[in-house]
């Protein structure tokens, strides 16, 4: 019965969010109709939505999304390609988990880890 989730994500500056998940990582955005206060952005299979909290302190942020991919190695490099910060303790890596993933902050502190499943 379910068809899909989609995570809404806290965001300070509804214009730096945009610029950097669709100039940096790819998104586009969802619609046509421009809310004050919610973005929806998308890539693919992956959308993401975002409300506005000005408020929020980005070291008390705690907001994370896992995305799934079936290129991961690409997916890396494309964003290393595009000069896009890698979190530091987020490098390209084999989990135990048997996954290959690794971490970006957004400007909001938002964590975005990116997986692949992998043969142990």
């Amino acid at each position: 019965m379910f068809d899909s989730i989609i995570p809404k994500l806290p965001m300070r500056n509804k214009i730096i969010t945009e610029d950097y998940y669709v100039d940096q990582l790819g998104f586009e955005r969802v619609s046509t109709v421009d809310y004050d206060d919610y973005l929806m952005l998308k890539k693919e299979a992956v959308e993401i939505h975002f409300f506005k909290f000005t408020a929020l302190n980005i070291k008390e942020n705690y907001g994370q999304v896992y995305i799934r991919t079936s290129a991961i190695d690409e997916v890396y490099q494309s964003f290393l390609n595009k000069d896009v910060a890698i979190h530091p303790n987020g490098s390209i890596q084999t989990k135990p988990w048997g996954q290959r993933e690794f971490s970006l902050l957004d400007p909001d502190s938002n964590l975005l880890t990116f997986g692949q499943k992998v043969e142990l």
